[in-house]
């Protein structure tokens, strides 16, 4: 049985929003096994794709403090 390739989100809110709608089903414990399983890959590749937003988010950050934005000066 072969892992059905990722369908990334349309945003991270979005990522976030099926991350805890899925974690609230799994953690509810009626899902079956194989549910179970499918629902915990969904969410380490949520959590992957979250990660990497941010990651992304943080390196724009410091190309910003680091060349653009300048801190205010009281003139």
């Amino acid at each position: 049985m072969s892992k059905p390739p990722f369908e990334p989100p349309a945003s991270y809110e979005a990522a976030m929003e099926e991350l805890e709608q899925l974690t609230a089903r799994i953690e509810s414990g009626q899902l079956p096994l194989e549910q179970l399983l499918a629902g915990y890959e969904r969410g380490a590749d949520l959590l992957k794709f979250c990660r990497d937003k941010l990651q992304a988010v943080e390196e724009q950050i410091k190309v910003l403090d680091a060349g653009v934005l300048k801190p205010w000066a009281n003139e």
